[in-house]
């Protein structure tokens, strides 16, 4: 049975598929309900669970440590898939804690891994963490061949068992991190809100630890940027099950009549929740890339990811026992169990207002992440073939006549078949746009002519292919498309305009509207309903007009800007021949969605037109800003890195052949709002400039930006369209009800 895509986890390579199926058919086997419901009921909690053995021989607690220490070596980001599959079982006993302890250990370069790592790699030695923050205060002293350790820390998670504790300490005027045997430090059970995972208070006094246990090479920064996306991951798996146990409940809990997933308020919720398991999925993965890589900004990344996640898991669980209602806030369901765990997690990262305000300080000190793409072997072999053609492309110089070349020669939609594309695959396209971009090769803008290509190439005749998808791809056409009605905006099968056969063709009539640049098209692509007798899905068909055609008048529509993008159509009786049918008659719905543009890769899940984090940076250097204002920016460039990823991982997931429209969806969701919410923040931060042009203050662009920047949550598929895409495509929820129908 297919997985839906929300379904898939953290990993995007056929390894790390096949270990998440394993590690769930582990925990499907043996962390089972009675034990868990056990462990809750428990007055004291175990050191160990009865799973414990069975867990040491799957070799999982030494997936990220190196082999000479009895570990595999595979890396951070095959832990965290690990972890989040085991995170959706919410599972009692000190497994984080554990790899949390040892990630630490084996970053450095100390003596202690030596005598630590194998112990804890066999699941032999238990281990936890201390954090740093306001309930973490340990300092020490030199003396002779060791240190002198007195502080506390309250809220270490599984430190009651632990046998080594890893302490951020300030050395003097440095700050390090030390592993501490238990037996050196008291240990206090505190009462935790995670009920299978309790947390304790660690002290010393005076104890005395071999300079041995000192973690050198562990710089304070980087300890915590494993611990981040190690308890990261779990909490991705606390919100992997809140999103599958609510899309499924949504599904098959009846009121009035309906599933409660057919309902908006319920549908979008769900969508939402899915939503933020990707953003939080993207950005745990590129930190946890980034650590094994070395990358020097991996740190950033780190807090990227503490930024976005934890406070996703919490808002994440808590939706899912809303969605459940009553029966959510009841002991006996499992929702409670996953909220109190996100809690946990999220309590030992800080404040939401520090992580942001760490995000900001970097990106302002000119710290940035790039998402290029990591290529497979093959790229090479591709690109250099590719490099040669487009060098001679480049080297046109007549601009018309490089136009042409460029058409013709596939370049402009490349994923198309030959002749019109190149037939190129997912990495072509890739390397494509790549060696395009490094020629500096300026591309003709096809705008709406890229979707009738698509449309035309998949379903249209020879001659509509010759006729008008070739000067189309050299640049020499425009198109604009019309589809939307004022009673049929993303609603496109309630349309009504309606096309009569008569010899030779149709009579269309009716009006469109928000058509971009139709004052300037010479064509468009056209719905009309040709069989009103047919359900509204069907008897549509697909046209294509020539804007000359008499009875066509466009009406240019002045927007917020003040311009005229967008434009109404009206059609009275206008002709259209036969040939000028794409596909089939009756069949234009089909048409419409079945188009190429599945196969096709796109870089970038941005809206460039608008408000992007550059421009928030440019904004924001050099300028006074009060920490709230820091904080906002921080959490703006964190969205912005997310989209980002998103687009990556979207990309990724088409060159493994993975159906990637949902993820897809999600990215433009995300990108849609993005520009908006960085317009938004810049004019209130200009306060009477961001209403008033101000000579020496970016007013103008601020105001425009900001208006402008209202459409892109409508054109397109309006905000609430995409989650109903969302909900129903990622998350299986039912469609909405047909009007009138009751159900």
């Amino acid at each position: 049975m297919a997985r839906n895509t929300y379904e898939l986890g953290l990993g995007l390579t056929e390894e790390h598929r096949a270990l998440a199926d394993s590690v769930a058919a582990f925990a499907e086997r043996h962390i089972v309900a009675e034990q868990v419901r056990e462990a809750v009921e428990a007055p004291r909690e175990e050191k160990l669970p009865p799973f414990w053995q069975a867990l040491q021989g799957q070799d999982l607690l030494g997936l990220h440590i190196p082999e000479e220490h009895g570990g595999s070596g595979v890396g951070v980001l095959t832990l965290a898939v690990a972890i989040e599959a085991l995170g959706r079982h919410v599972a009692p006993g000190p497994f984080v804690p554990t790899v949390v302890a040892s990630a630490l250990i084996a970053a450095a370069d100390a003596k202690a891994g030596i005598e630590l790592l194998p112990g804890l790699a066999d699941g032999s030695v238990i281990g936890a963490a201390a954090l740093p923050g306001r309930f973490t205060n340990f300092t020490a002293e030199r003396s002779g061949d060791g240190i002198i350790l007195s502080g506390h820390a309250d809220a270490v998670i599984g430190a009651e068992h632990a046998d080594v504790v890893v302490i951020p300490v300030t050395i003097g005027t440095d700050d390090r991190w030390i592993a501490v045997d238990s037996s050196d430090l008291k240990i206090i059970p505190q009462d935790s809100i995670d009920l299978l995972r309790g947390s304790a208070r660690v002290e010393a006094a005076g104890a005395e630890i071999s300079a041995d246990r000192v973690l050198e090479g562990l710089s304070p920064s980087r300890g915590e940027s494993l611990a981040a996306v190690i308890l990261g991951a779990e909490a991705l798996g606390v919100m992997s099950w809140c999103v599958s146990t609510a899309a499924e409940y949504a599904k098959t809990r009846v009121q009035f009549g309906r599933p409660i997933g057919q309902f908006q308020g319920v549908k979008h919720k769900c969508a939402q929740m899915g939503v933020a398991l990707e953003k939080a999925r993207a950005v745990i993965w590129d930190a946890a890339s980034a650590i094994d890589k070395g990358d020097d900004t991996a740190d950033f990344a780190a807090d990227v990811a503490a930024v976005i996640v934890p406070d996703a898991a919490v808002e994440v669980a808590q939706d899912c026992i809303q969605v459940h209602g009553g029966i959510g806030f009841t002991w006996e369901h499992d929702a409670h169990l996953y909220y109190r765990r996100a809690l946990a997690i999220r309590s030992v990262f800080g404040t939401r207002e520090d992580r942001a305000h760490r995000v900001a300080a970097q990106a302002l000190d000119g710290i940035a992440r790039g998402s290029e793409i990591e290529l497979p072997d093959e790229a090479e072999e591709i690109r250099e073939h590719i490099r040669g053609e487009l060098h001679e492309v480049a080297g046109i110089e007549d601009e018309d006549e490089q136009l042409i070349a460029l058409g013709d020669g596939g370049w402009v939609q490349p994923h198309l078949p030959k002749p019109y594309g190149r037939g190129a695959s997912p990495l072509e396209q890739i390397v494509i746009a790549q060696e395009i971009q490094a020629q500096g090769i300026a591309m003709p803008q096809l705008l709406m002519g890229g979707w009738a290509v698509q449309a035309i190439v998949a379903h249209g005749t020879e001659k509509q292919k010759q006729e008008l998808v070739v000067p189309t791809l050299r640049g020499d056409t425009v198109w604009c498309q019309l589809f939307s009605e004022p009673g049929a905006g993303s609603d496109l099968a309630s349309l009504s305009t309606k096309a009569l056969k008569v010899e030779g063709g149709w009579k269309v009539t009716g009006q469109k509207i928000w058509t971009t640049v139709a004052q300037f098209a010479e064509w468009a692509m056209l719905i009309a309903r040709t069989d009103p007798s047919k359900p509204k899905h069907q008897g549509i068909t697909y046209f294509v007009l020539d804007m000359s055609t008499p009875g066509v008048t466009v009406r240019p529509l002045r927007e917020m800007t003040g311009s005229a993008l967008f434009n109404e159509v009206f059609l009275d009786e206008v002709f259209i021949p036969d040939e000028h049918v794409v596909g089939a008659v009756n069949d234009g719905w089909h048409v419409a969605r079945t188009t190429l543009a599945g196969e096709r890769v796109a870089l970038s899940q941005k809206m460039e037109a608008y408000a992007t984090d550059k421009d928030l940076l440019a904004f924001a250097k050099g300028r006074g800003l009060s920490s709230h204002a820091r904080f906002q920016i921080g959490e703006l460039i964190a969205e912005s890195q997310a989209v980002d990823l998103i687009g990556s991982r979207v990309v990724l997931k088409q060159l493994a052949g993975a159906d990637v429209s949902t993820t897809s969806s999600v990215g433009k969701l995300l990108g849609m709002a993005l520009g908006q919410a960085i317009s938004e923040f810049v004019v209130a931060e200009l306060g009477a400039a961001g209403a008033v042009s101000i000579p020496g203050q970016p007013s103008d662009k601020a105001m425009e930006q900001l208006i402008a920047g209202r459409a892109t949550t409508i054109y397109g598929g309006t905000t609430e369209v995409q989650l109903n895409v969302i909900g129903e495509r990622m998350l299986g929820l039912p469609r909405d009800a047909e009007p009138g129908s009751g159900r």
